[in-house]
């Protein structure tokens, strides 16, 4: 069963959890209009299901509300920025601002953040950058987050290491490329452990080598509304596209997590996400001009190729905003399981039951 649930609604209960957990009133509503925002453009994995782990890493300590971000390295061209454990929809937009103040003045940038709580959908801080007219180009690791098996293997050795690059267009949208470098993101495994789409087959692999869809093979044995805990499961994530996305995983570990400070991901360290960002700026590359009218001319022809049967050929970022528009009217479609777990962890920071079904309805 699947109940779509008001967006204001939502994001208000989402929003008192987290001041439950003691973030300020500003950072209770960022952060859950993040979450939300993710469910508006169809990345439910990075949405409002993740509600009840950001509890969890807040009691942990994995996560630790109102931080504000170090600036270990700055020059006029590069920084290096200490999220300090915080939020990750606190710190990482204040290393994107960096990253764009600097790429204005001097037409690059590149910027690495570090040690930042989970950062939710990496495309919402690359729009960041398209709004600003800017290109921006995005490698993160998730340290901590053993989940993959690279090309060829059956062990997890990779975490699901997002890479993420956002086009700005002259009076259009832009293009925003934005994915896991596994066949799956986590969360999208997580969506379908509470009743959600399937996922495809082949996605987990098993210790013996063989190939599943079944969730518990990343979890271990599940129960509707219980955790979601990747360490007991014994199968790991596939890389997506073989030796290429293995290998484009590879170097977000490396850029993402290496080069940030954060470290590539291992078992038993604290949770974090690393990313490595470069800003350029198209008016001070292409003096010519050429480039936005290109942009479009390619992206005609592009989208103008015959289609398969039952497909649609898109541009990145399209899919994203047809869904937000349907779903900002019709409210976020959620399963049972995932409404009943959002439902018992905003009771379990203190809320009633009677405001957490009010969010069903109104506000």
């Amino acid at each position: 069963m699947t109940l779509n649930v008001p967006v204001e609604g939502l994001a208000a209960l989402c929003a008192d959890v987290f001041e439950r957990l003691g973030s300020a009133p500003q950072e209770a509503r960022r952060v859950a209009a993040s979450l939300v925002g993710a469910n508006l453009t169809g990345h439910d994995s990075h949405g409002v299901i993740r509600l009840p782990r950001y509890v969890d890493w807040v009691r942990s300590g994995d996560i630790l509300p109102n931080q504000t971000i170090e600036l270990v390295v700055d020059t006029p061209v590069l920084a290096v920025v200490d999220g300090r454990y915080g939020f990750g929809q606190t710190v990482a937009p204040s290393a994107v601002a960096i990253g764009i103040e600097k790429a204005k003045a001097a037409g690059l940038s590149a910027v690495s953040l570090r040690n930042a709580g989970h950062i939710g959908r990496v495309g919402e801080w690359a729009e960041l950058a398209a709004a600003e007219g800017l290109i921006s180009i995005h490698f993160v690791n998730v340290a901590g987050s053993v989940l993959v098996a690279p090309f060829g293997g059956i062990e997890r050795r990779l975490s699901t290491a997002p890479f993420c690059v956002a086009i700005p267009r002259e009076g259009a949208e832009p293009v925003v490329l934005d994915f896991a470098t596994s066949l799956v993101a986590e969360g999208k495994v997580a969506v379908a452990s509470r009743g959600g789409k399937p996922l495809p087959q082949g996605a987990l692999i098993g210790p013996d080598g063989a190939l599943s869809n079944d969730p518990a093979m990343l979890y271990g044995p599940l129960t509707p509304e219980g955790p979601r805990n990747a360490k007991l499961g014994k199968g790991a994530i596939r890389a997506f596209g073989a030796h290429k996305g293995s290998g484009l995983a590879l170097i977000c570990e490396l850029l993402g997590g290496s080069l940030s400070g954060t470290g590539a991901t291992k078992p038993g360290r604290r949770f974090a996400n690393g990313m490595f960002s470069v800003y350029v700026d198209p008016a001070r590359m292409d003096p010519s001009h050429l480039f936005d009218g290109d942009v479009a001319r390619y992206l005609d022809w592009f989208k103008q190729a015959k289609a398969a049967p039952g497909h649609t050929i898109l541009t990145p970022g399209e899919p994203e905003r047809a869904t937000r528009a349907k779903r900002l009217a019709e409210g976020a479609p959620l399963t049972r399981e995932t409404w009943n777990s959002i439902a018992a962890a905003a009771i379990g920071v203190g809320l009633d039951e009677a405001r957490v079904k009010r969010s069903l309805t109104s506000v």
